[in-house]
Order: structure tokens, then C-alpha cells, then sequence
């Protein structure tokens, strides 16, 4: 067995475009700016995201539930 194959965590490539990269960095750098400056707003739309995918989740199984 060699070693690729053996591990099981995905390692993350170096090769790719710069492009994804920094519309990435900048996403995060955004998000930790909103965090650091106004965590009462962050901490508000988190929730508000949380239990927007819990709506979502909820959907769901009552879909799967009537179609089952």
C-alpha cells in the first residue's frame, strides 16, 4: 500500500488558480472584520443562519415523511 493511498484526510493541492484563492481570502478577511468589529451583528445573523438550516431541516423530514 503506499503512502497516498493509506492516508485518509484529504490534503489540500497547491496547484490550482490564484483566483478561487483570493476571492477566498477575502471572503474570510471580511468575515473575520464583521466578527471583530461588530460581534453583536455577527452573533445575530450566525443565529439567524442556524435556524434558517434548521427550517430547512425540518422541511425536509416532513417532505420525507409524507412521501414515505
Amino acid at each position: 500500500m503506499s503512502k497516498k493511498a493509506s492516508s485518509m484526510i484529504p490534503m489540500p493541492t497547491s496547484g490550482g488558480s490564484v483566483l478561487p484563492k483570493l476571492i477566498g481570502g477575502a471572503v474570510l478577511l471580511a468575515l473575520l472584520v464583521v466578527v471583530v468589529k461588530h460581534p453583536a451583528d455577527a452573533a445575530h445573523w450566525a443565529k439567524a443562519v442556524i435556524d434558517a438550516g434548521g427550517e430547512v431541516i425540518d422541511g425536509l423530514a416532513s417532505f420525507l415523511r409524507q412521501v414515505g
